[in-house]
């Protein structure tokens, strides 16, 4: 080492360094070394994005001052956060009670399930609503003269606009095509107001100009900005619409309605923070060969997220059904064999449906399994539990498994009813008439308890039935309605003994 020379360490410290890069997905915030065309974490393909050199410390520094200072969270108001009726009865039961001004909801489902027959209804009947209001506060002279002017003068007190003005945004139609569905479903209002735009900066130009208390945008994915590179609908611009709008209704105090599209797959198109972002996520599903349609709620700050709404898409609108339990039920005059009914708890609400099951010698060395309504690997678990457990046959019979009505079981407690229907088809013996199954069931055969065992033998007394076979618990079944027959078990084996006993000779 010559004399004078700095160590070999500071030596290299002294140089410049190339800053490293780095990728981050967009969609999951996953970081690698070098771009890869497929998200190593979400197995998103086309998100990984350079994201420059990495930072010691932040870019971000504290602001000088502050709009609005902290404050303890016993002073803080709570009642700008009240709840509005939409007066769609099953929507806000499963919003938890109706909209809350600055919230944004995001409602998704598959093309022409009547995502925006149901926005369009929900926002007509929030603005004839507050029309009807604000003429019962005006008096019987709001049309003329002083009732006009206070009429007018009392909308005016609030942010300077009518605080109850609604603004339907469509994407995806002109507006002379929404003023004809509107007038089919009778869905027209004085202050329901319309714009067909697909530019973000028109319709925040709109908001501005309206003020309104209702933002319904259809869709979220036909929006676009000129700011942000990309087709509309693509990630980036999901990203900067959602952001946008979600800062326009936070700033505005002014709910926000966000019709969302889904992929092949079912979930929501676009990126997923767009789901963290928002308050609610509802999901609408429904067979488009079926009236029958459902709303659920994924995510909801505000509410429950165990409620489900059913409507019935009519030619002349969309109806909430607050009595669905006998959608879901075939009406055939003589007991059928492979057919039983049973009662699933949607969020707080027993639903009764009926499992229908079809057994057929099959033709090949591999018999088919097929099921519509249900979870195809939880019949599988069940048919196995059947020829395990009780000794039925059906190791090669063709099995078909379905609901009726379209709608989809997902609670364990219907495995009773799916096992008794197919023990009812193997035996060609159909079961007694006024019976419903309900129990989950265990790969040793054994019957478990389920939740709101009263509740459920409440409802379907209520609706006519006499007889009802349950898993045997602890606490007991409750409280009995007066001529009504519960059997408990504890093995599909009993069950089967109870419901099938040997033919006599």
């Amino acid at each position: 080492m010559r004399v004078g020379a700095a160590p070999y360490g500071e030596a290299m410290s002294t140089k410049t360094r190339k800053p490293s890069v780095t990728y981050r997905c967009t969609e999951c915030g996953w970081t690698t070394a070098k771009w890869v065309g497929r998200c190593g974490e979400c197995q998103a393909w086309g998100t990984v994005q350079e994201m420059g050199g990495s930072q010691e410390h932040g870019r971000t520094r504290a602001a000088s001052s502050v709009a609005t200072p902290a404050r303890p969270i016993s002073q803080v108001d709570s009642s700008v956060a009240r709840f509005t009726p939409t007066q769609v009865p099953e929507l806000d039961r499963v919003l938890g009670g109706g909209l809350v001004p600055g919230a944004v909801i995001l409602l998704a489902g598959e093309p022409g399930v009547g995502k925006s027959t149901l926005l369009l209804d929900a926002a007509a009947k929030v603005a004839a609503g507050a029309a009807g209001e604000a003429m019962r506060t005006a008096g019987p002279n709001a049309s003329t003269g002083e009732g006009a002017e206070r009429a007018s003068g009392s909308r005016a007190t609030s942010s300077g606009a009518s605080p109850r003005t609604v603004l339907y945004v469509t994407g995806e139609e002109s507006a002379a095509q929404v003023k004809l569905r509107a007038e089919r479903i009778n869905a027209l209002s004085d202050t329901l107001y319309l714009a067909a735009e697909s530019d973000l900066s028109a319709a925040l130009a709109q908001v501005e100009a309206l003020s309104p208390d209702l933002l319904v945008v259809d869709s979220v994915q036909t929006l676009a900005s000129s700011e942000i590179e990309g087709s509309a609908g693509g990630v980036s611009q999901v990203r900067e619409v959602a952001a946008s709008l979600i800062h326009a209704a936070k700033t505005r105090n002014m709910t926000t309605l966000l019709v969302g599209h889904v992929t092949k797959e079912g979930s929501i198109a676009g990126p997923r923070l767009l789901e963290h972002l928002v308050d609610v996520v509802c999901q609408f599903e429904g067979d488009k060969h079926s009236r029958i349609r459902l709303l659920r709620a994924v995510k909801n700050r505000f509410g429950p997220t165990d409620e489900v709404g059913c409507f019935d898409l009519e030619e002349n609108g969309i109806r909430s059904v607050s009595d669905p339990s006998g959608l879901f039920v075939s009406r055939t005059p003589v007991p059928v064999a492979g057919t039983c009914l049973s009662v699933t708890v949607e969020g707080r609400r027993p639903l009764l449906a009926e499992v229908q099951a079809l057994l057929d010698k099959s033709s090949t060395a591999q018999p088919r399994r097929a099921t519509a309504g249900l979870d195809g690997s939880r019949v599988a678990m069940l048919l196995a539990v059947l020829q395990r457990r009780a000794g039925v046959a059906l190791a090669s019979m063709d099995c078909y498994v379905s609901t009726v009505g379209g709608v989809r079981l997902t609670e364990p407690a219907t495995d009773l009813a799916v096992c008794m229907a197919l023990a009812s088809a193997a035996q060609d013996r159909p079961l007694p008439q006024r019976l419903v199954c309900f129990g989950e069931i265990g790969l040793a055969g054994e019957v478990r308890p389920v939740p709101e065992i009263n509740r459920r033998i409440q409802e379907v007394a209520r609706l006519g039935f006499t007889h009802a076979v349950v898993p045997a618990s602890p606490s007991g079944p409750g409280k009995i309605p007066p001529g009504f027959s519960v059997r408990e078990v504890t093995t599909v084996n009993q069950a089967m003994e109870l419901l099938f006993p040997p033919r006599a000779g």
